[in-house]
């Protein structure tokens, strides 16, 4: 029992890396699986897996999600962009640009938080479930809005975790558009086990699993103008709904998952009956197991590069932005090959 529940839900990791424990399963990366997977190296080349932070554009794929803008600051009144320094000494011949930027967290490739996603649970069997997150952390009490946090206390669950102790491990490519192509599947466990057999993958505990289907290639094709009814209607995806692969995705032990896709798991699709979650994948990892999922990340160069050279395994580093209380974060993930 903590002091933040007496209840967990079934199948969850609460409480096993401790009673205040914010990184879930990254917890089974250790020194012994950061070597694994500097041995991995071969060839020193390194591949940026970030589509440019401004992509996919606009925002037909998520109306409340905007694109970055930039702003110059201002000093002392005047915009800050090639501002001459000769203004405030008369000698001085250089001058410089300063900015600021409005952004969406999770407009492009970016890591979720454990906060992005709670779930209405009854913490204390008293029969009245309420919205929390991983490890018991209530909405209202611990989880609340920048505004009523504590300004000098550690906003519990940020992305800032993911950074203090910064993702780095054996990431693991499962090359699905190679076996799928790039039409609109939804993936179930057999088809993730089809993949892994015919690849003969090795999947580690602490591994940082990665997906391609290509769907990151089609939005930078599309240079800032995505057709949403095309990606709505291309390229795979995991379906959560099945407890076949939430059941692989706890056995198999790894630490995290990444998809070059807009969600990792298929969004909008029946929920069960015995799962009545809006996205139950992220429920799975989010909520109950502390897997942190990346989203709209660009793995087709890495995923080439590994086909030809009958390789699945990398380096991978993977920090977000240390930025305290955010709900996720954009990244600029490096696999080194």
């Amino acid at each position: 029992m903590t002091r933040r529940w007496s209840c967990r839900p079934e199948g969850s990791n609460w409480g096993e890396f401790g009673e205040n424990d914010q990184l879930g399963s990254l917890n089974h990366i250790s020194e012994a699986e950061v070597l694994a997977a500097v041995q991995t190296i071969t060839h020193g080349i390194r591949f940026g897996l970030s589509l440019p932070l401004d992509y996919p554009g606009g925002n037909a794929l998520a109306p409340h999600r905007l694109p970055p803008v930039l702003h110059p600051t201002t000093r002392h009144g005047t915009p800050y962009f090639n501002y001459a320094f000769s203004g405030e000494a008369s000698e001085c011949c250089d001058g410089g640009s300063d900015d600021q930027v409005t952004l969406s967290t999770q407009y492009s490739t970016q890591w979720d938080s454990f906060a992005h996603i709670g779930y209405h649970f009854d913490l204390f069997g008293t029969g009245d479930p309420a919205l929390c997150y991983y490890n018991g952390y209530a909405a209202g009490r611990d989880i609340l809005p920048p505004e009523q946090r504590d300004p000098f206390a550690q906003a519990p669950l940020g992305v800032d975790a993911f950074a203090a102790t910064p993702i780095q491990g054996r990431g693991v490519l499962l090359d699905i558009e190679k076996h799928f192509g790039r039409e609109k599947r939804d993936l179930v466990f057999s088809d993730i086990e089809r993949i892994i057999n015919a690849e003969r993958l090795d999947i580690r505990r602490g591994d940082i699993l990665c997906l391609h289907t290509g769907f990151a290639d089609e939005v930078l094709k599309m240079n800032k103008r995505p057709d949403a009814e095309k990606l709505h209607n291309i390229c795979a995806a995991l379906d959560g709904r099945d407890p076949a692969l939430r059941g692989w995705i706890t056995e198999t032990g790894i630490s995290a998952i990444a998809a070059d896709n807009y969600a990792v798991e298929r969004v909008g699709l029946e929920p069960q009956p015995d799962l009545p979650a809006f996205v139950p994948l992220h429920h799975h990892c989010l909520f109950k197991r502390g897997i942190p999922l990346g989203e709209l990340w660009h793995l087709t160069e890495l995923a080439n590069w590994l086909r030809a050279n009958g390789r699945n395994a990398f380096l991978l580093t993977a920090p977000p932005l240390r930025l305290p209380g955010a709900m996720g974060s954009p990244c600029t993930p490096v696999a080194t090959v």
